[in-house]
């Protein structure tokens, strides 16, 4: 082989070999990525998860006592609920529960004019129940009230037999208790979990007081305004014993009369004498 060839040869087996390098050193950065694609597109597809809502607000918290102090007044129940332990019940009822909480609070005008029965003789465990008697366990709106007319006796906190009547007569509640027959006046407090509606009565509720109830008082007779005529001053009209302005009166008339009859006695005479002195002319 000439040296020619041999230089040629080498010449092209150094190439093949640079070529076969690189080509080995390329491969593998394709094999690479070749490989993070493939990888990539066998992942599963994971859609991007929604937005964790935010929590409702919890609900306000109402304090009884400081509503029954504010509007009212209220003090005389607010103190029967204290006496006997009930705000707590009542606040546990009105804030710590789905069902919420509606009163029916009387204001102290109406624990003042009641008569009989009389509230002093209860014991401590009636008057407990007294002033459940006015709470029901469930949150009524005044519109409420509509779908509860005529449904029957509804429950009371105090449970049992102690339940109430309503009646919504174009939009005014009524509530009746056998002893009681009242209506909501005002609305006080209305919003999801509280109500309290002021009442002119105190529910008094059969299971203490009885079925023995008294007939309700008639109403007053209405008055009738009698038409009187004005009695005629004069004689006539006092029996003949008219005084005063009645006396002069009296005269006036017949002094006006005597004037008549004298007025038409004199046109007589002249008439008569008129007539004579036609007639002496003629003869």
């Amino acid at each position: 082989m000439s040296p020619t060839k041999t230089l040629i040869s080498c010449t092209i087996f150094l190439l093949l070999c640079c070529t076969l390098a690189h080509a080995q050193a390329g491969y593998g950065v394709f094999d690479s990525g070749y490989s993070s694609a493939l990888l990539a597109l066998s992942s599963p597809v994971t859609e991007p998860l929604p937005p964790t809502p935010s929590p409702e607000p919890a609900p306000e918290y109402v304090n009884l006592t400081d509503l029954l102090s504010v509007a009212g007044p209220f003090s005389i129940f607010l103190n029967y609920l204290e006496s006997t332990k009930l705000i707590e019940t009542l606040q546990t009822q009105a804030n710590d529960t789905e069902e919420g909480i509606t009163l029916f609070v009387p204001k102290n005008t109406a624990f003042s004019n009641l008569k009989k029965p009389s509230l002093s003789n209860l014991t401590s465990d009636q008057l407990k129940q007294l002033c459940l008697f006015h709470v029901l366990p469930h949150y009524y709106s005044l519109s409420d009230f509509k779908n509860l007319s005529g449904s029957g006796p509804v429950n009371t906190l105090a449970g049992g037999s102690y339940t109430l009547n309503f009646t919504d007569e174009s939009g005014t509640v009524h509530i009746g208790s056998g002893w009681t027959n009242t209506v909501v006046s005002s609305s006080v407090h209305a919003k999801d979990p509280v109500a309290i509606y002021q009442v002119n009565k105190v529910l008094l509720p059969e299971a203490i007081f009885g079925t023995n109830i008294p007939p309700p008082a008639p109403a007053p007779a209405p008055v009738v305004a009698l038409d009187v005529a004005p009695v005629a001053d004069g004689p006539n009209a006092d029996d003949g014993k008219g005084k005063g302005k009645g006396v002069g009166s009296d005269t006036a008339s017949r002094s006006s009369t005597s004037s008549s009859c004298y007025r038409i006695g004199g046109w007589r005479w002249v008439v008569m004498v008129a007539v004579s002195g036609g007639l002496l002319v003629v003869l």
